[in-house]
């Protein structure tokens, strides 16, 4: 049964006097589809603003907002409902020539996913490709799903989470050699490793679930992290626990995770932040080929030099009870 979300989200930046602001892009609303339909959306900004609703060239819905007046704070408040439903990954199938690594995509899907395949960062002492590798099978076939499901994995793992407000993205290497980064960055990492492998893949920006911080629904949410079954068995089936809670980071704040296409499966969720493998509490706002590409807010100001003080972001989601 779909579960219904009321979502908040507002970004305050505040200066030391007040500024002129140019023009603002507010990516906010969640993306329609057969498994997330939204209900309702506001959008609220101080100063008052002119506002007028776009799509990018990923189709992800835009809000471009031209403040009218000076200040000492710009506040974007969205808020929206959504209906969501269960995002399946383990259980769809593969096509049977894709169910194997390596893979071969038709040259239909080249021609459209082009931008997806090609690496995008500095790779050239081959450390993101041999890290990437590790996961080949040594004995035996390599199968595509479960090549993915151990990046996933590992990076929940073996790589520490650090929340960072600062724009921008690490780069993989950067990554690599500190061994932590943020949701964002970790998202770009298993991107490019799959890239590097051939398998095309995008950056996804959006809201994440976590019923610790829901007053309203305090219990564990289910969810599709995968607990070392016996996945590992090439010959056992892909099936997360159907009742095993998920612990989170990242909440309270936008998050980002990444997707690959397999053929068969379509675009494929991942989210190496939490190891978590589609469910219900992924709520998609933005994809791209890139992160810089899908920032929640981005614009201009002028003003004093130092007049830049800060910004607040808080994001709220909260699960509706029938």
């Amino acid at each position: 049964m779909p579960i219904r979300y009321d979502i908040v989200h507002t970004t305050t930046y505040r200066y030391h006097s007040p500024v002129t602001f140019g023009e603002h892009r507010v990516v906010f609303r969640p993306r329609d589809s057969h498994d997330l339909r939204v209900l309702a959306t506001d959008l609220e900004v101080s100063p008052s603003a002119s506002i007028r609703m776009i799509q990018d060239p990923y189709s992800n819905s835009v809000a471009l907002v031209q403040p009218l007046d000076k200040a000492d704070e710009l506040s974007f408040t969205c808020s929206f409902t959504i209906e969501h439903a269960h995002t399946n990954n383990l259980e769809l199938p593969l096509s049977p020539a894709a169910e194997i690594y390596p893979f071969a995509y038709s040259l239909a899907d080249r021609l459209d996913l082009e931008h997806y395949l090609r690496p995008h960062y500095d790779d050239s002492d081959g450390k993101l490709t041999a890290w990437a590798r590790q996961f080949l099978s040594k004995q035996g076939p390599t199968y595509t799903r479960q090549m993915l499901v151990r990046m996933n994995e590992t990076i929940r793992e073996h790589f520490r989470y650090a929340s960072r407000d600062e724009e921008g993205t690490q780069s993989p290497l950067e990554t690599l050699k500190l061994g932590s980064g943020s949701c964002r960055d970790f998202a770009l990492l298993m991107m490019e490793a799959a890239r590097h492998l051939g398998i095309a893949t995008r950056f996804v920006s959006g809201y994440l679930y976590d019923p610790a911080l829901d007053a309203d629904d305090p219990r564990d949410e289910p969810g599709s992290a995968l607990h070392r079954p016996d996945w590992l068995d090439p010959d056992a089936p892909l099936v997360a626990p159907a009742d095993a809670p998920v612990p989170t980071v990242g909440a309270g704040a936008t998050h980002a995770w990444m997707q690959a296409y397999l053929p068969g499966a379509g675009w494929v969720p991942f989210d190496p932040t939490n190891n978590l493998l589609g469910g219900t509490q992924l709520i998609r706002v933005a994809v791209a080929r890139d992160p810089n590409q899908a920032a929640p807010v981005s614009g201009s100001w002028f003003g004093e030099a130092d007049a830049y003080a800060g910004m607040d972001v808080s994001v709220q989601v909260h699960r509706i009870r029938p």
